[in-house]
Protein backbone atom coordinates (compact mmCIF):
# COMPACT_ATOMS: atom_id res chain seq x y z
CA UNK A 1 0.00 0.00 0.00
CA UNK A 2 1.54 3.35 -1.03
CA UNK A 3 1.83 6.55 1.21
CA UNK A 4 0.79 10.38 0.95
CA UNK A 5 3.37 12.84 1.39
CA UNK A 6 2.50 13.43 5.06
CA UNK A 7 2.78 9.78 5.70
CA UNK A 8 6.84 9.53 4.18
CA UNK A 9 7.94 12.38 6.39
CA UNK A 10 6.63 10.83 9.31
CA UNK A 11 8.12 6.94 8.79
CA UNK A 12 11.09 8.47 7.99
CA UNK A 13 11.39 10.66 10.62
CA UNK A 14 10.00 7.68 13.34
CA UNK A 15 12.58 5.42 11.45
CA UNK A 16 9.95 3.29 9.79
CA UNK A 17 9.79 1.66 6.22
CA UNK A 18 6.28 2.43 6.33
CA UNK A 19 3.13 3.83 8.00
CA UNK A 20 -0.67 3.87 7.86
CA UNK A 21 -3.58 6.05 8.84
CA UNK A 22 -4.23 5.67 12.40
CA UNK A 23 -0.94 4.21 13.67
CA UNK A 24 0.65 5.73 16.94
CA UNK A 25 4.21 7.10 16.04
CA UNK A 26 7.39 8.43 18.33
CA UNK A 27 9.33 11.02 15.17
CA UNK A 28 12.37 12.95 15.63
CA UNK A 29 11.44 16.39 15.12
CA UNK A 30 13.86 18.78 12.84
CA UNK A 31 12.81 22.42 14.77
CA UNK A 32 10.10 23.04 17.89
CA UNK A 33 8.04 26.27 17.78
CA UNK A 34 6.78 28.25 20.78
CA UNK A 35 5.92 32.32 20.77
CA UNK A 36 5.67 35.10 23.80
CA UNK A 37 2.24 33.60 24.77
CA UNK A 38 2.56 29.47 24.55
CA UNK A 39 6.56 29.31 24.98
CA UNK A 40 6.34 30.68 29.05
CA UNK A 41 3.99 27.54 29.13
CA UNK A 42 6.33 25.09 27.61
CA UNK A 43 9.34 26.04 29.50
CA UNK A 44 7.74 26.35 33.17
CA UNK A 45 6.54 22.04 32.16
CA UNK A 46 9.64 21.29 30.98
CA UNK A 47 10.86 22.63 34.14
CA UNK A 48 8.71 21.05 35.87
CA UNK A 49 9.21 17.72 34.51
CA UNK A 50 12.96 18.22 35.68
CA UNK A 51 14.98 18.64 32.43
CA UNK A 52 17.46 21.12 32.53
CA UNK A 53 18.64 21.09 29.21
CA UNK A 54 16.70 21.88 25.57
CA UNK A 55 17.79 18.25 23.17
CA UNK A 56 19.70 21.09 20.74
CA UNK A 57 20.03 24.83 20.78
CA UNK A 58 19.85 25.10 17.01
CA UNK A 59 16.45 23.98 16.86
CA UNK A 60 14.33 25.56 18.86
CA UNK A 61 12.94 28.79 18.00
CA UNK A 62 11.14 31.52 20.14
CA UNK A 63 9.35 34.31 18.52
CA UNK A 64 7.87 37.59 20.51
CA UNK A 65 5.52 38.23 18.15
CA UNK A 66 1.79 38.08 20.08
CA UNK A 67 2.16 40.91 22.54
CA UNK A 68 5.05 42.17 21.40
CA UNK A 69 6.22 45.22 21.14
CA UNK A 70 4.66 44.43 24.79
CA UNK A 71 1.09 45.98 25.02
CA UNK A 72 0.91 45.55 29.37
CA UNK A 73 2.96 44.47 32.11
CA UNK A 74 1.89 40.96 31.85
CA UNK A 75 2.87 40.76 28.16
CA UNK A 76 6.35 42.24 29.30
CA UNK A 77 6.55 39.67 31.75
CA UNK A 78 5.99 36.85 29.13
CA UNK A 79 8.49 38.09 27.11
CA UNK A 80 11.39 38.11 29.76
CA UNK A 81 10.52 34.54 30.81
CA UNK A 82 11.17 33.90 26.78
CA UNK A 83 14.32 35.81 26.96
CA UNK A 84 15.94 34.69 30.56
CA UNK A 85 15.27 30.88 29.02
CA UNK A 86 16.83 31.55 25.52
CA UNK A 87 20.02 33.34 27.56
CA UNK A 88 20.35 30.54 29.84
CA UNK A 89 20.36 27.79 27.11
CA UNK A 90 21.80 29.59 24.22
CA UNK A 91 18.95 29.48 21.72
CA UNK A 92 20.45 30.52 18.74
CA UNK A 93 16.81 31.04 17.11
CA UNK A 94 15.28 33.46 19.95
CA UNK A 95 13.86 36.69 17.85
CA UNK A 96 12.60 39.53 20.11
CA UNK A 97 11.78 43.47 19.05
CA UNK A 98 13.57 44.64 16.17
CA UNK A 99 14.20 41.42 14.56
CA UNK A 100 11.13 39.30 14.96
CA UNK A 101 8.42 38.79 13.01
CA UNK A 102 5.17 37.14 12.63
CA UNK A 103 6.31 34.14 13.38
CA UNK A 104 4.73 31.75 10.47
CA UNK A 105 6.03 34.25 7.89
CA UNK A 106 9.78 34.66 9.68
CA UNK A 107 10.77 31.04 9.94
CA UNK A 108 10.39 30.07 6.46
CA UNK A 109 11.95 33.36 5.51
CA UNK A 110 15.08 32.70 7.85
CA UNK A 111 15.29 29.10 6.15
CA UNK A 112 14.48 27.37 9.56
CA UNK A 113 12.29 25.08 7.95
CA UNK A 114 12.59 23.20 4.77
CA UNK A 115 11.53 20.59 2.47
CA UNK A 116 10.71 17.05 3.83
CA UNK A 117 11.26 18.08 7.60
CA UNK A 118 8.81 17.57 10.51
CA UNK A 119 8.35 20.98 12.67
CA UNK A 120 5.49 21.47 15.68
CA UNK A 121 4.55 24.37 17.15
CA UNK A 122 2.88 25.72 19.92
CA UNK A 123 0.71 27.27 17.81
CA UNK A 124 -2.35 25.88 15.59
CA UNK A 125 -1.62 27.78 12.13
CA UNK A 126 2.86 26.25 12.44
CA UNK A 127 0.52 24.10 9.39
CA UNK A 128 2.00 26.86 7.33
CA UNK A 129 5.17 25.14 6.39
CA UNK A 130 3.64 22.49 4.15
CA UNK A 131 3.83 25.16 1.27
CA UNK A 132 7.24 24.07 1.55
CA UNK A 133 6.69 20.25 1.15
CA UNK A 134 7.25 20.03 4.79
CA UNK A 135 4.98 18.20 7.77
CA UNK A 136 3.79 20.59 10.05
CA UNK A 137 1.44 21.04 12.85
CA UNK A 138 0.48 22.54 16.28
CA UNK A 139 0.97 20.95 19.01
CA UNK A 140 -0.21 21.82 22.81
CA UNK A 141 2.81 23.15 25.55
CA UNK A 142 3.06 20.40 27.37
CA UNK A 143 3.63 18.60 24.06
CA UNK A 144 6.26 21.42 22.84
CA UNK A 145 7.81 21.05 26.09
CA UNK A 146 8.74 17.57 25.77
CA UNK A 147 9.60 18.31 22.11
CA UNK A 148 11.94 20.87 23.56
CA UNK A 149 13.67 18.83 26.02
CA UNK A 150 13.82 15.18 24.07
CA UNK A 151 13.87 16.45 20.23
CA UNK A 152 10.40 13.45 19.58
CA UNK A 153 7.46 14.21 19.67
CA UNK A 154 3.90 11.24 19.20
CA UNK A 155 1.91 10.88 16.63
CA UNK A 156 -1.43 9.54 15.33
CA UNK A 157 -0.51 9.40 11.65
CA UNK A 158 -3.11 11.21 9.52
CA UNK A 159 -5.43 9.62 6.53
CA UNK A 160 -5.38 12.28 3.70
CA UNK A 161 -7.70 14.39 1.36
CA UNK A 162 -6.35 15.02 -1.72
CA UNK A 163 -7.39 18.45 -3.65
CA UNK A 164 -6.75 18.23 -7.50
CA UNK A 165 -6.24 22.00 -8.50
CA UNK A 166 -6.73 22.49 -12.14
CA UNK A 167 -6.65 25.80 -14.50
CA UNK A 168 -5.25 29.45 -12.98
CA UNK A 169 -6.63 32.27 -10.79
CA UNK A 170 -8.43 35.28 -12.32
CA UNK A 171 -7.18 39.02 -11.42
CA UNK A 172 -7.87 40.04 -7.97
CA UNK A 173 -8.05 36.51 -6.74
CA UNK A 174 -5.87 34.88 -4.73
CA UNK A 175 -4.65 32.12 -2.65
CA UNK A 176 -6.89 33.21 0.45
CA UNK A 177 -10.31 32.52 -1.91
CA UNK A 178 -8.76 29.40 -2.67
CA UNK A 179 -8.71 28.32 0.80
CA UNK A 180 -11.81 29.84 1.96
CA UNK A 181 -13.94 28.46 -1.14
CA UNK A 182 -12.78 25.26 0.50
CA UNK A 183 -13.45 25.62 3.74
CA UNK A 184 -16.93 27.04 2.87
CA UNK A 185 -17.26 23.86 1.00
CA UNK A 186 -16.22 21.03 3.19
CA UNK A 187 -17.10 23.05 6.73
CA UNK A 188 -14.88 23.99 9.66
CA UNK A 189 -14.53 19.98 10.49
CA UNK A 190 -14.47 18.68 6.85
CA UNK A 191 -10.90 17.41 6.90
CA UNK A 192 -10.53 16.81 10.74
CA UNK A 193 -7.55 15.20 11.69
CA UNK A 194 -6.78 14.70 8.23
CA UNK A 195 -3.82 15.74 5.99
CA UNK A 196 -4.96 18.43 2.98
CA UNK A 197 -2.74 17.42 0.03
CA UNK A 198 -2.79 19.45 -3.01
CA UNK A 199 -2.15 18.07 -6.24
CA UNK A 200 -3.13 18.89 -9.97
CA UNK A 201 -1.52 20.95 -12.93
CA UNK A 202 -2.91 24.25 -11.13
CA UNK A 203 -0.63 23.91 -8.60
CA UNK A 204 2.14 25.25 -10.53
CA UNK A 205 0.38 28.58 -11.41
CA UNK A 206 -0.06 29.33 -7.64
CA UNK A 207 2.87 31.43 -5.72
CA UNK A 208 4.70 30.40 -2.77
CA UNK A 209 2.58 33.42 -0.86
CA UNK A 210 -0.16 31.65 -2.27
CA UNK A 211 0.36 28.38 -0.97
CA UNK A 212 2.09 29.59 2.31
CA UNK A 213 -1.43 31.46 2.93
CA UNK A 214 -3.96 27.94 2.27
CA UNK A 215 -1.55 25.56 4.59
CA UNK A 216 -2.18 28.53 6.89
CA UNK A 217 -5.75 27.92 6.71
CA UNK A 218 -5.60 24.10 6.60
CA UNK A 219 -6.71 24.25 10.54
CA UNK A 220 -9.63 26.25 9.97
CA UNK A 221 -10.81 22.76 8.23
CA UNK A 222 -9.66 20.67 11.31
CA UNK A 223 -6.69 19.55 9.18
CA UNK A 224 -4.03 17.88 10.83
CA UNK A 225 -1.57 19.58 8.17
CA UNK A 226 -1.91 21.20 4.66
CA UNK A 227 1.08 20.21 2.21
CA UNK A 228 1.98 20.97 -0.93
CA UNK A 229 4.29 19.03 -3.63
CA UNK A 230 7.80 20.83 -4.16
CA UNK A 231 8.41 22.15 -7.59
CA UNK A 232 10.40 24.77 -9.12
CA UNK A 233 9.09 27.54 -6.89
CA UNK A 234 9.44 25.74 -4.06
CA UNK A 235 13.10 25.04 -4.57
CA UNK A 236 13.72 28.80 -6.14
CA UNK A 237 12.46 30.15 -2.66
CA UNK A 238 14.50 28.03 -0.42
CA UNK A 239 17.66 28.50 -2.60
CA UNK A 240 18.81 31.65 -1.21
CA UNK A 241 17.23 30.40 2.58
CA UNK A 242 18.13 27.06 3.30
CA UNK A 243 22.08 26.37 3.78
CA UNK A 244 21.22 22.51 4.40
CA UNK A 245 20.70 18.91 2.25
CA UNK A 246 16.95 18.68 2.03
CA UNK A 247 15.13 15.46 1.08
CA UNK A 248 11.88 15.74 -1.27
CA UNK A 249 9.53 13.14 -0.83
CA UNK A 250 6.57 12.74 -3.21
CA UNK A 251 3.12 10.83 -2.64
CA UNK A 252 3.38 7.14 -4.03
CA UNK A 253 0.79 6.51 -7.46
CA UNK A 254 -0.99 4.36 -5.14
CA UNK A 255 -1.54 6.56 -2.00
CA UNK A 256 -4.66 5.82 -0.56
CA UNK A 257 -6.52 8.80 0.18
CA UNK A 258 -10.69 9.39 2.24
CA UNK A 259 -11.50 11.23 -0.83
CA UNK A 260 -10.51 13.48 -3.92
CA UNK A 261 -12.32 17.11 -4.62
CA UNK A 262 -11.47 18.47 -7.54
CA UNK A 263 -11.12 22.61 -7.37
CA UNK A 264 -11.18 24.51 -10.34
CA UNK A 265 -8.98 27.85 -9.88
CA UNK A 266 -9.80 29.62 -13.17
CA UNK A 267 -13.78 29.50 -11.79
CA UNK A 268 -13.37 31.20 -8.00
CA UNK A 269 -14.70 34.60 -7.21
CA UNK A 270 -13.43 37.09 -4.57
CA UNK A 271 -14.79 35.43 -1.46
CA UNK A 272 -15.42 36.35 2.13
CA UNK A 273 -15.83 34.21 5.49
CA UNK A 274 -18.79 36.26 7.24
CA UNK A 275 -19.13 36.13 11.09
CA UNK A 276 -19.00 33.64 12.76
CA UNK A 277 -17.06 30.73 11.76
CA UNK A 278 -14.76 30.39 8.51
CA UNK A 279 -16.61 28.28 6.77
CA UNK A 280 -19.70 30.76 6.51
CA UNK A 281 -18.17 31.69 3.07
CA UNK A 282 -19.93 34.28 0.33
CA UNK A 283 -18.65 35.37 -2.87
CA UNK A 284 -18.61 39.29 -2.88
CA UNK A 285 -21.69 39.03 -5.43
CA UNK A 286 -23.82 37.32 -2.95
CA UNK A 287 -22.59 39.03 -0.25
CA UNK A 288 -24.79 42.40 -0.01
CA UNK A 289 -23.50 45.42 1.08
CA UNK A 290 -22.02 45.98 4.68
CA UNK A 291 -20.12 49.08 5.64
CA UNK A 292 -17.25 48.08 7.91
CA UNK A 293 -15.32 50.22 10.66
CA UNK A 294 -11.87 48.93 10.22
CA UNK A 295 -9.56 47.23 7.63
CA UNK A 296 -7.04 44.96 9.26
CA UNK A 297 -4.19 44.03 6.15
CA UNK A 298 -1.44 41.61 7.80
CA UNK A 299 -0.95 38.36 10.20
CA UNK A 300 0.23 35.15 9.42
CA UNK A 301 -2.01 34.78 6.82
CA UNK A 302 -1.43 37.61 4.56
CA UNK A 303 1.20 39.73 5.44
CA UNK A 304 3.66 38.77 3.38
CA UNK A 305 5.60 41.06 0.47
CA UNK A 306 2.86 39.88 -2.42
CA UNK A 307 -0.19 40.98 -0.43
CA UNK A 308 1.01 44.11 0.58
CA UNK A 309 1.57 44.85 -3.34
CA UNK A 310 -2.01 43.75 -3.76
CA UNK A 311 -3.16 46.13 -1.09
CA UNK A 312 -1.18 48.92 -3.01
CA UNK A 313 -2.60 48.19 -6.21
CA UNK A 314 -5.85 48.93 -4.95
CA UNK A 315 -4.71 51.63 -2.41
CA UNK A 316 -2.77 53.99 -4.83
CA UNK A 317 -3.98 57.25 -5.86
CA UNK A 318 -6.85 56.59 -3.54
CA UNK A 319 -7.87 57.58 0.01
CA UNK A 320 -9.62 54.69 2.42
CA UNK A 321 -13.04 55.79 4.02
CA UNK A 322 -13.09 58.82 6.19
CA UNK A 323 -15.24 55.88 8.92
CA UNK A 324 -12.59 52.89 8.06
CA UNK A 325 -10.05 52.66 10.40
CA UNK A 326 -7.39 50.89 8.03
CA UNK A 327 -4.30 48.91 9.76
CA UNK A 328 -1.53 47.49 7.53
CA UNK A 329 0.66 45.02 8.85
CA UNK A 330 3.96 43.57 7.52
CA UNK A 331 4.69 40.11 8.48
CA UNK A 332 8.84 40.51 8.76
CA UNK A 333 11.16 43.33 9.19
CA UNK A 334 12.20 41.96 5.67
CA UNK A 335 8.52 42.33 4.22
CA UNK A 336 8.41 46.00 6.01
CA UNK A 337 11.77 46.90 4.36
CA UNK A 338 10.41 45.83 1.21
CA UNK A 339 7.85 48.22 1.50
CA UNK A 340 9.40 51.25 1.78
CA UNK A 341 12.01 50.64 -0.93
CA UNK A 342 9.07 49.83 -2.90
CA UNK A 343 7.17 52.69 -2.20
CA UNK A 344 4.47 50.86 -0.86
CA UNK A 345 4.58 51.97 2.69
CA UNK A 346 4.10 55.80 1.09
CA UNK A 347 1.06 54.68 -0.81
CA UNK A 348 -0.65 53.15 2.52
CA UNK A 349 0.66 56.50 4.48
CA UNK A 350 -0.60 58.92 1.88
CA UNK A 351 -4.02 56.66 1.14
CA UNK A 352 -4.77 57.45 5.04
CA UNK A 353 -4.01 53.87 6.24
CA UNK A 354 -1.20 53.25 9.44
CA UNK A 355 1.72 50.96 9.01
CA UNK A 356 2.94 48.92 12.11
CA UNK A 357 5.27 47.34 12.76
CA UNK A 358 5.14 43.01 12.72
CA UNK A 359 2.76 41.86 15.10
CA UNK A 360 -0.25 39.51 15.39
CA UNK A 361 -1.52 42.35 17.32
CA UNK A 362 -5.43 42.67 16.41
CA UNK A 363 -5.57 39.31 14.79
CA UNK A 364 -6.37 37.68 18.31
CA UNK A 365 -8.03 40.80 19.86
CA UNK A 366 -4.26 41.35 21.74
CA UNK A 367 -3.77 45.29 20.54
CA UNK A 368 -3.15 47.22 17.54
CA UNK A 369 -6.94 47.73 16.58
CA UNK A 370 -9.56 46.39 18.76
CA UNK A 371 -13.17 46.60 17.51
CA UNK A 372 -15.67 48.04 19.95
CA UNK A 373 -19.73 46.64 20.45
CA UNK A 374 -21.16 46.60 17.31
CA UNK A 375 -18.15 47.43 15.03
CA UNK A 376 -17.37 45.39 11.58
CA UNK A 377 -13.71 44.40 10.58
CA UNK A 378 -12.91 43.01 7.50
CA UNK A 379 -9.30 41.62 7.43
CA UNK A 380 -6.77 39.00 5.88
CA UNK A 381 -6.05 37.34 9.21
CA UNK A 382 -7.47 33.55 9.55
CA UNK A 383 -10.31 33.25 12.44
CA UNK A 384 -13.44 35.29 12.79
CA UNK A 385 -14.58 33.68 15.70
CA UNK A 386 -17.15 35.85 18.21
CA UNK A 387 -15.29 38.25 20.16
CA UNK A 388 -11.67 36.88 18.74
CA UNK A 389 -11.01 41.04 17.55
CA UNK A 390 -12.49 43.04 20.48
CA UNK A 391 -16.32 43.03 21.82
CA UNK A 392 -18.51 40.03 21.79
CA UNK A 393 -20.81 42.14 19.38
CA UNK A 394 -18.47 42.88 16.99
CA UNK A 395 -18.09 41.31 13.51
CA UNK A 396 -15.31 40.41 11.53
CA UNK A 397 -15.38 39.30 7.74
CA UNK A 398 -11.97 37.40 6.55
CA UNK A 399 -10.57 38.29 2.86
CA UNK A 400 -8.10 38.96 0.57
CA UNK A 401 -5.55 41.74 0.80
CA UNK A 402 -7.55 42.53 -2.32
CA UNK A 403 -10.80 42.94 -1.44
CA UNK A 404 -9.45 44.09 2.41
CA UNK A 405 -7.61 47.00 0.66
CA UNK A 406 -11.25 47.77 -1.58
CA UNK A 407 -13.29 47.33 1.26
CA UNK A 408 -11.17 50.09 3.30
CA UNK A 409 -11.67 52.55 0.32
CA UNK A 410 -14.88 52.00 0.01
CA UNK A 411 -16.56 52.24 3.88
CA UNK A 412 -18.49 48.64 2.64
CA UNK A 413 -17.48 45.48 1.42
CA UNK A 414 -16.25 44.76 -2.02
CA UNK A 415 -14.00 43.74 -5.11
CA UNK A 416 -11.01 45.74 -6.41
CA UNK A 417 -13.14 46.11 -9.82
CA UNK A 418 -16.34 47.87 -8.31
CA UNK A 419 -14.30 51.19 -7.49
CA UNK A 420 -14.68 53.69 -9.37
Amino acid sequence: MGMTMTQKILARHAGMEAVTAGQLIEANVDLTLANDITGPVAIREMEKAGFDKVFDNTKIALVMDHFAPNKDIKSAEQCMECRQFSKKHGIVNFFDVGAMGIEHALLPEKGLVAPGELIIGADSHTCTYGALGAFSTGVGSTDLAAGMATGKAWFKVPGAIRFVLKGRLKPWVSGKDVILHIIGMIGVDGALYQSMEFAGEGVASLSMDDRFTICNMAIEAGAKNGIFPVDEKTMAYIRERVDREVTVFEADEDAVYDREIEVDLSALEPTVACPHLPENTKTIAELGHIEIQQAVIGSCTNGRIEDMRAAAAVLKGRKVHPDVRTIIIPATQEVYLQCMEEGLAKIFIEAGAIVSTPTCGPCLGGHMGILAHGERAVSTTNRNFVGRMGHITSEIYLASPAVAAASAAAGYICAPDELK
